[in-house]
């Protein structure tokens, strides 16, 4: 598995795994049509803004799953749902962690990023509501200690 920078051309592999992640992580979080608006074409749109902030994982040169920052926070983490529990979603994070990321956030209900981001070592320090997508959702900040 490598981590590498993103390439222009990566760019319509990882909005479709961010497609599909979306579907599967935060299908019992987020309404259909918040689902659906948050197809690969919308994906592909906000990633050319913001590919210089993006990592991504590959495997015999297919991208499995990425990472997007800003400053020292993740904004995004997603792998394959066909690839994970393969070490990608490790190798991203121990990527962010190396770079200095300190800070995510995730819905309250995503019991498997929760899982993933404890069981890495991160802890949660404070739980919150916010309006994502038009509608008001639980959210758990989580820190790195240094």
């Amino acid at each position: 598995m490598r981590i590498r920078r993103v390439a222009p051309d990566d760019i319509p592999a990882l909005a479709r795994i961010a497609a599909a992640s979306y579907r599967v992580a935060f299908a019992a979080i987020l309404d259909r049509r918040a689902l659906a608006a948050r197809d690969a074409g919308f994906f592909v749109r906000r990633f050319r803004r913001m590919r210089r902030r993006m990592r991504l994982a590959s495997v015999a040169g297919h991208p499995v799953g990425f990472s997007l920052t800003t400053r020292r926070h993740l904004d995004m983490l997603f792998v394959d749902p066909a690839r994970q529990g393969r070490g990608a979603g490790r190798r991203l994070l121990a990527e962010c962690e190396r770079r200095g990321i300190r800070s995510l956030e995730c819905f309250r209900d995503n019991g498997a990023a929760r899982r993933f981001y404890e069981k890495s070592g991160w802890r949660q320090m404070r739980a919150y509501d916010r309006v994502f997508i038009g509608r008001r959702h639980a959210f758990l900040r989580y820190e790195r200690p240094a």
